[in-house]
């Protein structure tokens, strides 16, 4: 049955329906709204440490829903974000989801990176890591770091 009548609507609603699934079992939400918050803030946190050429490489490897997600309020001409901690990290992660929500961010964030990992070319995430401040690559699931 289709949701919208386009085929690529709707399998862009269903992918993003995974990558939220996915977050969300991780992280043990019971609401995929929670999960889309938290996803919604670390990929503008992970964004902004990239540069603009590298963070639209990741943008194609989201599903077309998520894509938009991600693009929100980028300004490609102040990345990256010299942030090289993670307490640095962790505050702009909380700007969009903060850590009131009963979670550590750095489980948030370590979930978010999971989720990457399972969903997002190999290579890709292998450069991901690379171009993570070293303080955060711990925060990648530990193939993604000896990739």
């Amino acid at each position: 049955m289709s949701i919208t009548g386009l085929d690529t609507f709707d399998k862009t609603v269903h992918e993003t329906n995974s990558w939220l699934a996915s977050l969300a079992d991780h992280l043990g939400f019971a609401e995929r709204e929670r999960a889309y918050k938290a996803l919604r803030a670390t990929l503008h946190a992970l964004r902004d440490q990239l540069g603009p050429d590298t963070a639209a490489h990741l943008g194609d490897q989201l599903p077309i829903l998520l894509r938009g997600v991600y693009y929100e309020g980028w300004h490609p001409s102040s990345t990256p974000a010299r942030v090289r901690h993670k307490e640095a990290f962790f505050r702009r992660v909380n700007a969009e989801f903060p850590a009131s929500s009963g979670l550590g961010l750095e489980r948030v964030v370590q979930a978010v990176f999971t989720v990457l990992w399972e969903k997002v070319e190999p290579g890709e995430v292998a450069k991901l890591t690379r171009m993570t401040p070293e303080e955060l690559r711990d925060l990648w699931p530990r193939v993604a770091r000896e990739d």
